[in-house]
């Protein structure tokens, strides 16, 4: 049992101190407990935990959307706030549809998603992950069926992807991508160019292109977000995880001026209908503005850029072992897959044997750790790694 969090540490209920070697699936991106973002949200509770954000509005949200608008690519710049990574992605499914709904084309309500593609847990997302080898197998005949593809990764599956949204435009809302990084499909990675060309797709065709930057937007890929690496700016963004820096529940889905502008309109049939309960909570912006500060005040890309380039030289060496096919390393984000899925319960338990708390997930045994985490709980982390996997 956990029973306390500091800096990289857990601690257990038994004494034991445990270096996370996941940050709390990423989120702990400045470690736990940091002292801003303690102060900011000790300070917001005092005075307003929580308020409705309908009708009225408060200045913890609203300093943080016009932050987010000045931090994301391009003319990014209409805030969307709600509580979690898939709601955040439902609604930009939903402004996806009812975009082309507003603009008179009712009938463009599919969406392409991409085999190995993880989205969230909500009905609308499952629909849009890997219908075969994805988290959701059990619901497959209960959700709406989508359009999955392959990432256009060479000639062929390009042009597979070019042939999918010309035959089907005036059926397809939006595409949406994990850009860079597929992470519960297994860490899957690809490039800045296939990235591209899916955006350079889609603009072809007149299609919305959603990026899912719920894993790897604030820094996590060594750019602030992903989609930045290849030169592009999407439609719709959606945000989470790191946004309050691990401490509370917080997503935005950020939309490009003329998204908006299909919503914008004294109809009250052409609103985007969609208001959670604890949408834009105070405590959670607050975390959320205090995060933003740390990545203006400390070096946190620059830690991202030292810490690649350590996984990168402490993980190389897994490739001698048994049944390692691939190392990998993206940002704050280290891989060694498998030729065959892990014997998870085993592989954690040995990792905690170890004194560290690392996951292993599918085929692979993966590092996202705190981004100022140091160099010694690195080096117990990737350690850590070399032994259990040397073991198996």
């Amino acid at each position: 049992m956990t029973v306390a969090t500091s800096g990289s540490r857990i601690r257990l209920a038994d004494g034991r101190e445990l270096i996370d070697g996941v940050a709390s699936w990423w989120t702990a991106c400045h470690g736990y407990n940091h002292p801003h973002l303690l102060a900011a949200m000790k300070d917001q509770l005092e005075r307003m935990p929580h308020i409705m954000f309908g009708g009225i509005n408060h200045e913890p949200a609203l300093k943080l959307a016009k932050r987010l608008a000045a931090l994301t690519p391009g003319d990014l710049e209409r805030v969307f706030f709600s509580d979690s990574g898939s709601v955040a992605v439902e609604v930009a499914l939903k402004m996806a549809v009812q975009y082309w709904s507003n603009k008179g084309q009712p009938n463009r309500c599919k969406i392409v998603s991409f085999r190995n593609g993880y989205h969230g847990d909500t009905a609308a997302c499952m629909a849009i992950c890997d219908p075969e080898d994805g988290m959701h197998k059990h619901f497959e005949h209960s959700v709406t069926k989508q359009l999955i593809a392959d990432l256009p990764a060479d000639e062929k599956s390009t042009s597979q992807l070019d042939e999918l949204l010309s035959a089907r435009k005036s059926e397809i809302a939006a595409v949406i991508i994990e850009p860079l990084v597929q992470g519960g499909g297994g860490m899957k990675f690809h490039d800045a160019r296939t990235l591209k060309c899916v955006a350079d797709l889609c603009a072809k065709h007149e299609v919305l292109l959603i990026v899912d930057e719920v894993f790897t937007g604030f820094g996590r890929t060594g750019t602030m977000f992903a989609c930045e690496q290849a030169g592009i700016v999407p439609d719709i963004m959606c945000l989470g995880k790191a946004l309050t820096g691990g401490t509370m529940t917080l997503a935005a889905t950020v939309a490009r001026r003329h998204v908006f502008e299909a919503f914008w309109s004294d109809d009250p049939n052409k609103a985007l209908m969609h208001g959670p309960t604890y949408m834009a909570n105070p405590l959670a912006c607050a975390a959320a503005n205090a995060s933003l500060d740390l990545f203006e005040r400390e070096p946190r890309l620059q830690q991202v850029k030292r810490l690649e380039a350590l996984m990168r030289q402490q993980l190389e060496v897994c490739r001698k072992f048994p049944h390692v096919v691939d190392v990998r390393v993206i940002g704050a984000i280290g891989v060694v897959q498998f030729d065959q899925e892990l014997d998870h319960k085993t592989v954690r338990q040995k990792f905690v044997e170890q004194g560290c708390w690392i996951r292993s997930w599918k085929d692979c045994v993966y590092l996202t750790p705190a981004f100022n985490i140091s160099e010694d709980d690195l080096a117990a982390l990737t350690k850590a790694v070399r032994v259990v996997i040397g073991e198996s």
